[in-house]
């Protein structure tokens, strides 16, 4: 079973692309650390105020890929550099 997500978030911290990279970097690395997910940032390469990440889990249970895909989510809200705008969760 595959749960996919894809979210977009708006960065108030940083105020250039290098800013937003850095951001970037350490919610992804800690998304793969933590949760064992797939994870990209998908869209809005070139703006420095907004990005769209893709997050991606495969289990046996898609009640077990949701929860770790809520999980992913509770952790970018838990980022204060960034406030997480549209969501959109499907099962594949």
């Amino acid at each position: 079973m595959i749960v996919y997500a894809e979210v977009e978030c708006i960065m108030y911290g940083g105020h250039s692309l290098m800013a937003k990279r850095t951001i970037i970097k350490k919610v992804l690395a800690k998304l793969q650390n933590n949760f064992n997910v797939a994870v990209t940032e998908l869209d809005y390469h070139d703006l420095w105020q907004r990005t769209k990440i893709g997050i991606v889990t495969i289990s046996t249970d898609y009640v077990h890929a949701e929860k770790v895909i809520h999980a992913a989510l509770g952790t970018i809200d838990g980022f204060t550099e960034l406030e997480r705008t549209i969501t959109n969760v499907e099962r594949l």
